[in-house]
Protein backbone atom coordinates (compact mmCIF):
# COMPACT_ATOMS: atom_id res chain seq x y z
CA UNK A 1 0.00 0.00 0.00
CA UNK A 2 1.54 3.57 -0.70
CA UNK A 3 1.03 5.92 2.03
CA UNK A 4 0.05 9.45 1.26
CA UNK A 5 3.95 10.48 1.96
CA UNK A 6 4.74 8.50 -1.15
CA UNK A 7 2.13 9.57 -3.02
CA UNK A 8 3.57 13.25 -2.06
CA UNK A 9 6.74 13.16 -2.80
CA UNK A 10 6.02 11.81 -6.05
CA UNK A 11 3.33 14.23 -6.83
CA UNK A 12 5.62 17.15 -5.87
CA UNK A 13 8.84 15.90 -7.65
CA UNK A 14 6.45 16.17 -10.93
CA UNK A 15 5.35 19.47 -10.36
CA UNK A 16 8.56 21.10 -9.84
CA UNK A 17 10.11 19.33 -13.12
CA UNK A 18 12.31 17.35 -10.58
CA UNK A 19 13.68 13.90 -11.78
CA UNK A 20 15.11 11.09 -9.05
CA UNK A 21 18.12 10.94 -11.07
CA UNK A 22 18.68 14.35 -11.29
CA UNK A 23 21.98 15.37 -9.86
CA UNK A 24 22.84 17.09 -6.89
CA UNK A 25 24.58 18.83 -4.94
CA UNK A 26 27.04 16.89 -2.08
CA UNK A 27 25.40 17.74 0.75
CA UNK A 28 22.43 20.35 1.77
CA UNK A 29 21.40 21.11 5.12
CA UNK A 30 17.57 20.94 7.05
CA UNK A 31 16.71 22.27 10.24
CA UNK A 32 13.38 20.64 12.36
CA UNK A 33 11.90 21.92 15.46
CA UNK A 34 10.36 18.89 17.28
CA UNK A 35 10.29 19.62 20.57
CA UNK A 36 12.86 18.21 23.07
CA UNK A 37 16.40 18.00 21.13
CA UNK A 38 17.46 14.84 22.57
CA UNK A 39 14.50 12.74 20.85
CA UNK A 40 14.75 14.62 17.80
CA UNK A 41 18.68 14.29 16.99
CA UNK A 42 17.87 10.11 16.92
CA UNK A 43 15.79 9.53 14.14
CA UNK A 44 18.20 11.34 11.54
CA UNK A 45 20.89 10.31 12.92
CA UNK A 46 21.27 7.06 11.69
CA UNK A 47 19.89 7.45 8.13
CA UNK A 48 21.95 6.51 4.96
CA UNK A 49 22.65 9.67 3.54
CA UNK A 50 22.46 11.84 6.91
CA UNK A 51 26.20 13.29 7.34
CA UNK A 52 25.55 14.65 10.82
CA UNK A 53 23.04 16.18 13.33
CA UNK A 54 23.72 18.39 15.38
CA UNK A 55 21.73 19.83 18.56
CA UNK A 56 20.85 23.18 19.20
CA UNK A 57 18.88 26.59 19.15
CA UNK A 58 17.40 28.66 16.65
CA UNK A 59 14.98 31.11 15.73
CA UNK A 60 15.29 33.29 18.32
CA UNK A 61 16.90 36.78 19.33
CA UNK A 62 19.48 35.99 21.54
CA UNK A 63 23.04 35.00 20.05
CA UNK A 64 24.83 32.28 21.97
CA UNK A 65 22.80 31.58 24.20
CA UNK A 66 22.58 29.02 26.69
CA UNK A 67 20.55 26.11 27.60
CA UNK A 68 19.62 27.73 30.75
CA UNK A 69 18.71 30.94 28.84
CA UNK A 70 16.57 28.73 25.76
CA UNK A 71 14.59 27.17 28.82
CA UNK A 72 13.73 30.54 30.34
CA UNK A 73 11.79 30.92 26.84
CA UNK A 74 13.13 34.59 27.28
CA UNK A 75 15.29 34.29 23.68
CA UNK A 76 12.85 33.50 21.20
CA UNK A 77 14.86 30.27 20.30
CA UNK A 78 13.93 27.16 19.77
CA UNK A 79 15.60 23.55 20.51
CA UNK A 80 16.06 22.16 17.00
CA UNK A 81 18.07 20.17 15.43
CA UNK A 82 20.65 21.23 12.12
CA UNK A 83 20.35 17.93 9.67
CA UNK A 84 23.77 17.59 7.22
CA UNK A 85 22.64 15.58 4.32
CA UNK A 86 24.03 14.08 0.83
CA UNK A 87 20.75 14.92 -1.17
CA UNK A 88 22.03 12.08 -3.92
CA UNK A 89 21.07 9.39 -0.95
CA UNK A 90 18.21 10.24 0.78
CA UNK A 91 15.95 13.13 -0.39
CA UNK A 92 14.40 16.43 1.74
CA UNK A 93 11.01 14.69 1.19
CA UNK A 94 12.02 11.46 3.48
CA UNK A 95 13.31 13.86 6.23
CA UNK A 96 10.49 15.64 6.27
CA UNK A 97 8.57 12.67 6.38
CA UNK A 98 10.11 11.65 9.38
CA UNK A 99 9.98 14.76 11.10
CA UNK A 100 6.42 14.50 10.93
CA UNK A 101 5.97 11.06 12.01
CA UNK A 102 8.30 11.60 15.40
CA UNK A 103 6.64 14.78 16.81
CA UNK A 104 2.89 16.01 18.16
CA UNK A 105 2.11 18.21 15.08
CA UNK A 106 -1.30 19.56 16.64
CA UNK A 107 0.18 20.46 19.93
CA UNK A 108 0.15 24.44 19.68
CA UNK A 109 1.64 24.73 23.57
CA UNK A 110 4.74 22.82 23.18
CA UNK A 111 5.32 19.01 23.14
CA UNK A 112 4.17 16.09 25.01
CA UNK A 113 5.13 17.00 28.64
CA UNK A 114 7.39 20.26 27.76
CA UNK A 115 5.37 23.43 27.33
CA UNK A 116 6.47 26.86 26.24
CA UNK A 117 7.87 28.60 22.84
CA UNK A 118 11.25 26.71 22.93
CA UNK A 119 9.37 23.16 22.70
CA UNK A 120 6.87 24.36 19.44
CA UNK A 121 7.57 22.97 16.43
CA UNK A 122 8.85 24.17 13.11
CA UNK A 123 10.40 23.29 9.80
CA UNK A 124 13.47 26.38 9.27
CA UNK A 125 13.78 25.88 5.26
CA UNK A 126 16.61 26.62 3.64
CA UNK A 127 15.68 28.61 0.45
CA UNK A 128 12.13 28.34 -1.65
CA UNK A 129 12.82 24.61 -2.65
CA UNK A 130 12.53 23.45 0.93
CA UNK A 131 9.89 25.93 1.91
CA UNK A 132 7.66 24.40 -1.36
CA UNK A 133 8.42 21.46 -0.24
CA UNK A 134 7.53 21.24 3.29
CA UNK A 135 3.99 23.30 2.64
CA UNK A 136 3.12 20.40 0.44
CA UNK A 137 4.22 18.26 3.34
CA UNK A 138 2.06 19.94 5.95
CA UNK A 139 -0.66 20.38 3.41
CA UNK A 140 -0.57 16.12 2.51
CA UNK A 141 -0.62 15.59 6.22
CA UNK A 142 -3.70 17.84 6.65
CA UNK A 143 -5.69 16.30 4.04
CA UNK A 144 -5.09 12.66 5.43
CA UNK A 145 -7.15 13.21 7.84
CA UNK A 146 -4.15 11.47 10.08
CA UNK A 147 -5.32 14.02 12.93
CA UNK A 148 -8.18 16.01 13.63
CA UNK A 149 -6.93 18.94 15.17
CA UNK A 150 -5.61 21.62 12.92
CA UNK A 151 -1.36 21.25 12.20
CA UNK A 152 -0.25 23.97 14.03
CA UNK A 153 3.66 23.14 13.07
CA UNK A 154 5.20 26.81 11.96
CA UNK A 155 7.23 27.16 8.72
CA UNK A 156 9.92 29.94 8.76
CA UNK A 157 12.97 30.82 6.97
CA UNK A 158 16.06 29.43 8.55
CA UNK A 159 18.44 31.78 10.48
CA UNK A 160 21.73 31.10 12.67
CA UNK A 161 21.88 27.89 14.16
CA UNK A 162 23.42 27.76 17.40
CA UNK A 163 25.32 24.75 18.92
CA UNK A 164 23.86 23.07 22.53
CA UNK A 165 26.13 22.21 24.71
CA UNK A 166 28.45 18.75 24.14
CA UNK A 167 26.52 17.26 26.94
CA UNK A 168 22.87 17.44 24.87
CA UNK A 169 24.67 16.18 21.95
CA UNK A 170 23.47 12.39 21.55
CA UNK A 171 22.13 12.39 24.65
CA UNK A 172 20.44 8.74 23.67
CA UNK A 173 24.20 7.11 23.44
CA UNK A 174 25.43 9.12 26.12
CA UNK A 175 22.83 8.64 28.98
CA UNK A 176 21.07 5.69 27.55
CA UNK A 177 18.69 4.76 30.98
CA UNK A 178 17.58 8.37 31.42
CA UNK A 179 16.93 8.96 27.59
CA UNK A 180 15.05 6.53 27.67
CA UNK A 181 12.84 6.90 30.87
CA UNK A 182 12.34 10.66 29.53
CA UNK A 183 11.27 9.93 26.60
CA UNK A 184 8.57 7.38 27.50
CA UNK A 185 7.82 9.86 30.66
CA UNK A 186 6.96 12.43 28.29
CA UNK A 187 4.51 10.54 26.57
CA UNK A 188 6.21 11.21 23.39
CA UNK A 189 6.76 7.26 22.85
CA UNK A 190 3.41 6.27 23.28
CA UNK A 191 1.59 9.08 20.91
CA UNK A 192 4.19 8.01 18.48
CA UNK A 193 3.27 4.65 18.49
CA UNK A 194 -0.49 4.91 18.86
CA UNK A 195 -0.15 7.38 15.77
CA UNK A 196 2.06 5.91 13.54
CA UNK A 197 1.33 2.05 14.35
CA UNK A 198 4.57 1.31 15.36
CA UNK A 199 5.64 2.84 11.94
CA UNK A 200 7.97 5.63 13.32
CA UNK A 201 11.39 5.43 12.90
CA UNK A 202 12.53 4.33 15.80
CA UNK A 203 14.69 7.05 17.70
CA UNK A 204 16.22 4.27 20.11
CA UNK A 205 17.49 2.18 17.34
CA UNK A 206 20.29 3.40 14.77
CA UNK A 207 19.07 2.74 11.06
CA UNK A 208 16.04 1.01 12.20
CA UNK A 209 14.28 1.76 8.93
CA UNK A 210 16.63 -1.12 6.80
CA UNK A 211 17.48 -3.25 10.19
CA UNK A 212 14.66 -3.94 12.30
CA UNK A 213 13.49 -6.63 9.38
CA UNK A 214 16.07 -8.74 11.00
CA UNK A 215 15.32 -10.47 14.05
CA UNK A 216 18.05 -11.51 16.52
CA UNK A 217 16.87 -14.72 18.37
CA UNK A 218 18.85 -16.84 21.08
CA UNK A 219 19.39 -20.67 20.24
CA UNK A 220 18.05 -23.61 21.94
CA UNK A 221 19.63 -24.86 25.00
CA UNK A 222 20.63 -28.06 22.73
CA UNK A 223 22.38 -25.41 20.17
CA UNK A 224 24.50 -23.52 22.18
CA UNK A 225 25.69 -26.34 23.35
CA UNK A 226 27.29 -27.38 19.72
CA UNK A 227 28.10 -23.73 18.91
CA UNK A 228 29.84 -22.28 22.15
CA UNK A 229 32.85 -23.49 23.61
CA UNK A 230 33.07 -24.26 27.24
CA UNK A 231 34.20 -21.04 28.44
CA UNK A 232 31.67 -19.00 25.72
CA UNK A 233 28.96 -20.78 27.11
CA UNK A 234 30.26 -20.40 30.95
CA UNK A 235 30.64 -16.48 30.50
CA UNK A 236 27.42 -15.72 28.32
CA UNK A 237 25.10 -18.50 30.40
CA UNK A 238 26.23 -18.64 33.40
CA UNK A 239 27.39 -15.09 34.32
CA UNK A 240 31.32 -16.03 34.44
CA UNK A 241 34.42 -13.75 33.62
CA UNK A 242 36.90 -14.70 31.69
CA UNK A 243 40.91 -14.02 32.66
CA UNK A 244 42.05 -10.22 32.29
CA UNK A 245 44.57 -10.23 29.37
CA UNK A 246 44.20 -13.76 28.47
CA UNK A 247 41.18 -13.19 25.91
CA UNK A 248 40.51 -12.84 22.32
CA UNK A 249 39.77 -9.24 21.54
CA UNK A 250 41.58 -7.09 24.57
CA UNK A 251 44.21 -6.03 22.28
CA UNK A 252 42.53 -6.17 19.09
CA UNK A 253 42.93 -2.85 17.19
CA UNK A 254 41.05 -3.93 13.76
CA UNK A 255 38.33 -2.07 12.31
CA UNK A 256 34.89 -3.71 12.12
CA UNK A 257 31.73 -4.48 14.63
CA UNK A 258 31.44 -6.73 17.88
CA UNK A 259 27.98 -8.10 18.02
CA UNK A 260 26.74 -10.88 20.21
CA UNK A 261 28.18 -14.36 20.16
CA UNK A 262 24.75 -16.03 20.53
CA UNK A 263 22.23 -13.72 18.54
CA UNK A 264 24.15 -11.65 16.49
CA UNK A 265 22.69 -8.53 17.84
CA UNK A 266 25.09 -5.77 16.62
CA UNK A 267 26.41 -3.94 20.03
CA UNK A 268 29.79 -2.28 19.71
CA UNK A 269 32.21 -0.88 16.92
CA UNK A 270 36.04 -0.63 17.15
CA UNK A 271 35.57 3.43 16.92
CA UNK A 272 34.49 3.50 20.22
CA UNK A 273 36.99 0.90 21.88
CA UNK A 274 39.51 2.02 23.80
CA UNK A 275 42.70 0.97 26.06
CA UNK A 276 41.48 0.93 29.16
CA UNK A 277 44.69 -1.11 30.75
CA UNK A 278 41.76 -3.35 32.61
CA UNK A 279 42.31 -6.54 30.07
CA UNK A 280 39.11 -6.76 28.74
CA UNK A 281 37.97 -5.08 25.63
CA UNK A 282 36.76 -1.38 26.49
CA UNK A 283 34.31 0.63 24.57
CA UNK A 284 32.79 4.10 25.33
CA UNK A 285 29.30 3.81 23.80
CA UNK A 286 27.20 1.25 22.28
CA UNK A 287 26.35 1.36 18.55
CA UNK A 288 22.95 0.36 19.23
CA UNK A 289 20.81 0.58 23.05
CA UNK A 290 17.79 -1.13 22.00
CA UNK A 291 20.35 -4.07 21.98
CA UNK A 292 21.79 -3.63 25.25
CA UNK A 293 20.16 -3.74 28.65
CA UNK A 294 21.61 -3.09 32.05
CA UNK A 295 21.18 -4.45 35.48
CA UNK A 296 22.24 -4.43 38.94
CA UNK A 297 24.58 -6.79 40.23
CA UNK A 298 25.01 -7.32 43.74
CA UNK A 299 27.39 -9.84 43.67
CA UNK A 300 31.03 -10.34 45.18
CA UNK A 301 30.07 -7.82 48.19
CA UNK A 302 29.47 -5.05 45.67
CA UNK A 303 27.20 -2.92 43.68
CA UNK A 304 27.77 -3.19 39.81
CA UNK A 305 26.16 -2.65 36.43
CA UNK A 306 25.78 -5.60 34.53
CA UNK A 307 25.26 -5.56 30.72
CA UNK A 308 23.55 -8.20 28.91
CA UNK A 309 22.40 -8.34 25.12
CA UNK A 310 18.74 -7.67 24.37
CA UNK A 311 17.34 -10.55 22.40
CA UNK A 312 19.89 -13.37 23.50
CA UNK A 313 19.56 -12.22 27.13
CA UNK A 314 23.71 -13.18 27.27
CA UNK A 315 25.55 -11.86 30.06
CA UNK A 316 28.40 -9.39 28.10
CA UNK A 317 30.43 -7.77 31.42
CA UNK A 318 29.67 -4.26 33.23
CA UNK A 319 29.67 -0.77 32.37
CA UNK A 320 31.38 1.47 34.62
CA UNK A 321 31.73 5.79 34.67
CA UNK A 322 35.64 5.79 34.88
CA UNK A 323 35.55 6.06 30.86
CA UNK A 324 36.35 8.54 28.46
CA UNK A 325 34.74 11.73 27.00
CA UNK A 326 32.08 12.43 25.93
CA UNK A 327 30.06 9.81 27.22
CA UNK A 328 32.21 9.25 30.51
CA UNK A 329 31.45 5.53 30.03
CA UNK A 330 33.58 1.99 29.75
CA UNK A 331 31.68 -0.79 28.96
CA UNK A 332 33.80 -3.67 30.11
CA UNK A 333 33.61 -6.63 27.86
CA UNK A 334 34.02 -10.67 27.70
CA UNK A 335 35.43 -11.16 24.74
CA UNK A 336 33.74 -14.30 24.82
CA UNK A 337 30.37 -13.60 24.74
CA UNK A 338 31.17 -11.27 21.51
CA UNK A 339 32.16 -11.91 17.90
CA UNK A 340 34.41 -9.36 16.03
CA UNK A 341 33.42 -8.83 12.28
CA UNK A 342 36.02 -7.20 10.28
CA UNK A 343 34.73 -3.99 8.17
CA UNK A 344 36.08 -5.66 4.94
CA UNK A 345 33.34 -8.59 5.88
CA UNK A 346 30.57 -6.39 7.46
CA UNK A 347 28.33 -7.18 3.91
CA UNK A 348 29.04 -10.17 3.45
CA UNK A 349 28.34 -11.34 7.09
CA UNK A 350 24.57 -9.50 6.53
CA UNK A 351 25.63 -6.05 8.16
CA UNK A 352 26.02 -3.86 5.28
CA UNK A 353 24.18 -1.31 6.72
CA UNK A 354 26.69 -0.64 9.29
CA UNK A 355 29.56 -0.18 6.74
CA UNK A 356 28.86 4.07 7.00
CA UNK A 357 30.48 3.48 10.44
CA UNK A 358 33.75 3.17 8.87
CA UNK A 359 33.96 5.69 6.10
Amino acid sequence: MIDFFTMWGVMIMASIGMSPLMSRAQSDTAVFAGGCFWCMQPPFEQIDGVIKVTAGYTGGHTANPTYEEVCSGTTGHYEAVEVVFNPSVVSYEKLLEVFWRNIDPTDPQGQFSDKGLQYHTAIFHHGDHQRQLAESSKEALRKSGKFSNPIVTKIAPAGVFYKAEDYHQEYYRTSPLRYKMYKTGSGRDQFIHKTWNNGAQEADQPGADKRAKRVYQKPSKSELGKILTKEQYAVTQENATEPAFHNEYWNNHQEGLYVDRVSGEPLFSSRDKFDSECGWPSFSKSIDTANVTEKIDRGFLMTRTEVRSKAADSHLGHVFTDGPKPTGLRYCINSAAIRFIPKEDLAKEGYAAYERLFK
